[in-house]
Parts: structure tokens; C-alpha cells; sequence
């Protein structure tokens, strides 16, 4: 296997799921490292570096929400994650969104549909049209070929779906771009607007100074969502 691979931690308690859908992704080219409940994820993460993490939400003990929630906060801020779940309610969506997933899939799942959205998240990662010169937003620069925000008081980590948005409305400041182009920017098949609207919520905790009366990441009635860089 090619060590320049990406590499995914794959963590399920379905010992079935983890076989098919760790074969289909070696097969196709990835390196995998598979975990059957959030502790021994804790210890993979703890010594191995990955590119990206599926995780399933059900699991006995720590929940794949409660993970992603706790990784977010602490460890790997910028680590895309996509959940798997067997509850596919707008609810149950919105939910891992507000923990900090970058995406999700339903259970159960076609591995080829597994693999493209990989591949779709691992290119936002790093993504093509970054903006070439640091951008101020108040007391923070967003950096994005570091995929940072700086301030006095440190570096801010942007997770993956965070900086596709921020890069994405930062390619052209002062214009309202709709939830369909950021749903596109994102990578998400299709346009569910909450989930565009948690992850502005995201977002905005991170850039605002008060994110309840946002100065920077405008809501445009109508239009969508507008970026006003400045000091």
C-alpha cells in the first residue's frame, strides 16, 4: 500500500460493516485502520495521524455525536469527519452538523457512494481556490493557505467544511452567494438548508465577536449568505 495514501480511521462496532467497507476502501486505493467503539478510536487518534474519520453515531458507550463533539473542542478541530447513521431524520442530520461533522451517510450504504464522499471531503480539504492573501475580519486574519484564523489571543484550527465555506464566500466578498452554491461548495448532494445554516452558525462562533449580531458573515434576506471583510 502507498504510504502517501490518504489514511481513514474507520469506526463502527458492526464488525460486517467494518470488513465490506474496509476492503472497498483499500481496494480503491486507501489506507485503513478500523476501531470498534470511541475508546479504542481515543487510542488510534492518540498515536497515528489520519486524513479523514467515518464514524457511526450508534455505539455502545460514547456515541459517534459525543465524539465528534469532544474532537472538535479539543483534539482534531480540523480532521473531517463523516458519520454514518442508521437515523437519517432532518433531525438526526442537523444534530451531527451541530457536533462539527463535516458530512454523513445514511445506513445502509452503497461503498461506492462511501468512497466518493471520502473523496469529495478529502478535496475539500484542500481546497483548489483557496484565496491567495490573508483576509481580515475584525481582530482575526483569516490565513487560508493554513486554514487558520489569527488573533492576539492565538490560532483558531478551521475544520474542513469551515474553510470550504469561509473560502468560498471570501472568493467574492460583499455578494450574496445562495445556499445552493455553498451546498456546492461544501460538497453536499443536495441543498438542505438547515445544515447550511448550522454550519454558518459554526462559523460565526469563530469569527464574530458576538456571534448573535454577526458583523462579518451576513444573512442577505432572500439571497443567502454574504461575507464583509474589514476591521
Amino acid at each position: 500500500m502507498n504510504g502517501d495514501a490518504p489514511h481513514i480511521l474507520l469506526v463502527d462496532d458492526d464488525a460486517r460493516i467494518c470488513a465490506l467497507a474496509g476492503r472497498y476502501l483499500t481496494e480503491n486505493g486507501f489506507r485503513v485502520t478500523q476501531a470498534r467503539s470511541a475508546a479504542e478510536a481515543r487510542d488510534k487518534l492518540r498515536f497515528l495521524d489520519f486524513d479523514l474519520m467515518v464514524l457511526d453515531v450508534m455505539m455502545p458507550g460514547e456515541t459517534g455525536l459525543a465524539l465528534t463533539g469532544d474532537l472538535r473542542a479539543e483534539r482534531t478541530p480540523s480532521m473531517p469527519i463523516l458519520l454514518l447513521t442508521a437515523r437519517d431524520t432532518p433531525e438526526d442530520i442537523i444534530a451531527g452538523f451541530e457536533a462539527g461533522a463535516d458530512d454523513y451517510l445514511g445506513k445502509p450504504f452503497d461503498p461506492r457512494v462511501l468512497t466518493a464522499r471520502i473523496r469529495a471531503m478529502l478535496r475539500r480539504a484542500q481546497p483548489p481556490s483557496l484565496p491567495p492573501l490573508p483576509l481580515q475580519l475584525g481582530t482575526a486574519i483569516f490565513e487560508p493557505q493554513r486554514g487558520e484564523l489569527a488573533s492576539a489571543s492565538g490560532r483558531t484550527r478551521l475544520t474542513g467544511a469551515e474553510l470550504a465555506l469561509l473560502s468560498a464566500l471570501a472568493a467574492h466578498p460583499h455578494e450574496a452567494l445562495s445556499r445552493e452554491a455553498l451546498a456546492t461548495a461544501l460538497g453536499l448532494d443536495d441543498v438542505n438548508e438547515r445544515a447550511i445554516d448550522v454550519q454558518v452558525t459554526r462559523l460565526r462562533r469563530k469569527i464574530e465577536p458576538d456571534p448573535r449580531e454577526p458583523r462579518y458573515l451576513l444573512t442577505v434576506r432572500g439571497k443567502g449568505y454574504m461575507l464583509k471583510p474589514g476591521a
